[in-house]
C-alpha cells in the first residue's frame, strides 16, 4: 500500500505540536498553507544549519530578517534566500545550494530560488533555464516562489524572457506552462507591476496565445488572470483578444479563460 497523504489542519492552532516540530526541522513539507503561513523560518534556518554544519551563516541572515520593515512569509521567505545566497558566494559555497535545491522541506527549496534569481553573474537565459527545476516543483509554494525570486530579471529583459518563455508554452509539464503566464501577469500577486505589460500587453501574445484553450485548469486560470490585469489599463485589447479567441475556439476551455478575463470590463 503507498502512503496516506496527510491532510493539514484548518487553522494554525489546530496543527499538532508534532507536526510543527518535524516542519521546524525540515523533516517535512507542508501540505498546505495554513501549515506554510506556520513554520518558523528562523528555527527552520538555524536546525538547516546545524545539519549542514554551517552555523557561521546564521547570524548574518537572522540580522538581514530582523532590519525588515515588515516581517511576512514572503519577506522573511525572501530575506533569508538572499542571505543564504550571499553567504554561498562569500564562501564559494556551490554544494550548499545543490543541498536546499532538492531539500525535502519546501520552505527550504524555496529559499534556494533567490540564489538563482539574484545572481547577476546569470544571464536571462540561464536564469530562466535555472529556474525550470523549482516551477515544475511538486510543491505549491516553491512555484510561487520561483516566479517571484526571478520576476525582476524578467521584467528588466522583457522581451528576451517572453521569447525564452514562450517555448515553455508547449511544455508538458501544465507546472511549466502556467510559469510562462504568471510570472509576467501585469499587476501580479505580492509583487511589483509591470508596466511595460500594462500598457503594451500586445508584447505578450506569444505567451497567451498558444495557451487560449489549454487542457489545464490551473494553466486557464492564470492566462485568465493575466487578461484580467491587463484589462484594467487596456481593456480595448482584452475585448479585442476575447472576441477574436471566441471566433477561433468555441471550446469551453477557452469560455472558461474569457469569462475570468473579461470579469473586471463585466461588472
Amino acid at each position: 500500500m503507498g502512503e496516506v497523504k496527510r491532510k493539514g489542519a484548518r487553522s494554525i492552532k489546530d496543527i499538532p505540536h508534532e507536526i510543527l516540530e518535524q516542519l521546524n526541522k525540515g523533516e517535512i513539507e507542508t501540505v498546505n498553507l495554513v501549515e506554510w503561513l506556520a513554520v518558523d523560518q528562523i528555527r527552520l534556518l538555524e536546525n538547516l544549519l546545524k545539519q549542514h554544519d554551517r552555523m557561521d551563516y546564521f547570524l548574518p541572515i537572522q540580522s538581514s530578517v530582523e532590519q525588515l520593515n515588515k516581517q511576512t512569509v514572503t519577506t522573511v521567505n525572501e530575506a533569508i534566500g538572499v542571505g543564504i545566497f550571499e553567504q554561498i558566494r562569500l564562501h564559494n559555497d556551490p554544494d550548499f545550494f545543490t543541498s536546499i535545491s532538492t531539500h525535502k522541506a519546501d520552505l527550504v527549496r524555496c529559499w534556494a530560488t533567490y540564489s538563482i534569481g539574484k545572481n547577476p553573474e546569470l544571464d536571462i537565459g540561464e536564469v530562466l533555464s535555472q529556474i525550470r527545476l523549482f516551477a515544475a516543483d511538486t510543491h505549491f509554494g516553491v512555484r510561487e516562489i520561483s516566479w517571484m525570486a526571478v520576476r525582476e530579471r524578467i521584467t528588466t529583459e522583457l522581451e528576451k524572457s517572453i521569447a525564452i518563455l514562450t517555448t515553455w508554452t508547449s511544455a508538458e509539464d501544465e507546472n511549466l506552462r502556467r510559469f510562462a503566464t504568471e510570472s509576467t501577469r501585469p499587476r501580479g500577486v505580492w509583487c511589483k507591476h509591470i508596466e511595460k505589460l500594462k500598457t503594451t500587453p500586445e508584447l505578450a501574445l506569444p505567451l497567451l496565445e498558444p495557451l487560449l484553450a489549454d487542457s489545464s485548469k490551473y494553466v486557464r486560470n492564470s492566462v485568465g488572470n493575466w487578461l484580467n490585469d491587463a484589462s484594467k489599463t487596456r481593456p480595448d485589447f482584452v475585448i479585442q483578444l476575447c472576441r477574436k479567441w471566441e471566433k477561433e475556439n468555441n471550446s469551453t476551455a477557452t469560455a472558461y479563460i474569457l469569462k475570468k478575463a473579461l470579469r473586471t470590463i463585466l461588472k
